[in-house]
């Protein structure tokens, strides 16, 4: 991902968009293509709303858009836990603040790609601190966001990679197989053999 974000260029090799090398764009005019949703969403110890906001830095969000993106990332119902809603400050040190768990601000991060609406988006682990059940929601929420549009997620979750059009299994740094979820598990290689293995621990815990 910081590759893909030019924090830096390749030794070796190159990486292109639309046939373009990276290292020919602005970098400015690269990343706002870009939306990118890393493992550990940034807290900043502002209010609800500021945070979601930050999202969309070129034009400032009204209070209805910021809204907007919250329901349809579904922080909504937490943010409306909180005492002062949107307006409550986020963080244990402020008079009156308040925190999320850890899977609420991985929907702020959410909240904060829907207003964005740029044309490719990067996740590295976006439901990592999640349940089962509250990952479904999320990837359904995020279909929706990714929607003619190109997204590229790492992840080490099964339930996530198999609803990729296309999954490109890493190994010493390289890629090793491709295909979709089907393909791999009836190719039988590392990808089904991994798909296997975890079935069957499921199966003996349970």
């Amino acid at each position: 991902i910081k590759l893909l974000c030019r924090f830096y260029d390749p030794e070796a090799g190159s990486i292109e968009l639309d046939g373009q090398d990276l290292r020919r764009l602005p970098v400015e005019a690269l990343r706002q293509q870009l939306t990118v949703l890393f493992q550990g969403p940034i807290h900043y110890s502002l209010t609800v709303a500021q945070n979601i906001a930050l999202g969309q830095l070129a034009a400032e969000p009204s209070p209805a858009e910021i809204r907007a993106a919250a329901r349809a990332a579904g922080a909504d119902e937490p943010v409306g836990r909180l005492p002062q809603q949107y307006d409550t400050l986020l963080g244990k040190w402020f008079a009156g603040g308040a925190e999320l768990s850890g899977g609420e601000w991985q929907r702020v991060a959410l909240a904060r790609a829907f207003l964005r609406q740029a044309p490719l988006i990067l996740l590295d682990e976006p439901t990592s601190a999640m349940d089962s059940w509250a990952e479904a929601d999320w990837m359904r929420r995020f279909r929706r966001l990714a929607a003619g549009r190109t997204a590229i997620i790492i992840t080490h979750r099964f339930t996530t990679a198999m609803q990729a059009d296309v999954i490109h299994v890493m190994a010493g740094g390289q890629i090793v197989e491709s295909g979709s979820h089907p393909q791999l598990l009836t190719a039988g290689g590392r990808y089904a053999q991994s798909w296997h293995a975890q079935h069957e621990l499921r199966g003996f815990n349970n």
